[in-house]
C-alpha cells in the first residue's frame, strides 16, 4: 500500500491521526495532516482505508504497492 496526502485540501479535521496515528499527525503550525509512513504496514492497512473514507476533504490518497498485488510475494 502507498499512501500520499493532499495538504492542500487538508481542513485540519484530524480524523486521520485519530483513526490511523501510527500513519498520520498533524502539524502544530496549522493543524495539517502530516504523513509518518507512506508505506504503512500491512496491520494498518484497514486503519488507513478508514481514514482516507473519512477525511472530509478527501486528501488522502491509498494506492496498493508492487508488492500488494504480487502473489509472489
Amino acid at each position: 500500500m502507498d499512501v500520499r496526502v493532499d495538504r492542500a485540501r487538508c481542513l485540519g479535521a484530524g480524523m486521520c491521526a485519530l483513526t490511523a496515528p501510527q500513519v498520520f499527525d498533524q502539524d502544530q503550525e496549522e493543524g495539517l495532516v502530516t504523513l509518518l509512513a507512506a508505506r504503512p504496514a500491512r496491520e494498518q492497512h484497514a486503519a488507513v482505508r478508514v481514514a482516507a473514507g473519512v477525511c472530509p476533504a478527501s486528501a488522502i490518497t491509498v494506492t496498493a504497492a508492487a508488492e500488494d498485488t504480487d502473489p509472489a510475494v
